[in-house]
């Protein structure tokens, strides 16, 4: 798996706390993961471009 992927879900299981606590009224935690889906949206242009490239190049193997 590629850094950005890994990343990717660290930031997506990290955020999990905040969206709970979003739901619930807390209108910090909203601007937290408002935040956070900004850097996940970000990270999953990184794989999408990634996956491009490996398909250009005709993949690992």
């Amino acid at each position: 798996m590629t850094q950005n992927y890994q990343t990717l879900v660290q930031t997506v299981q990290a955020s999990r706390e905040d969206v709970e606590k979003a739901v619930a009224g807390n209108k910090a935690a909203c601007a937290r993961v408002r935040k956070a889906m900004q850097d996940i949206k970000n990270l999953a242009q990184e794989i999408r471009k990634e996956m491009l490239e490996l398909r250009d190049a005709g993949g690992p193997g």
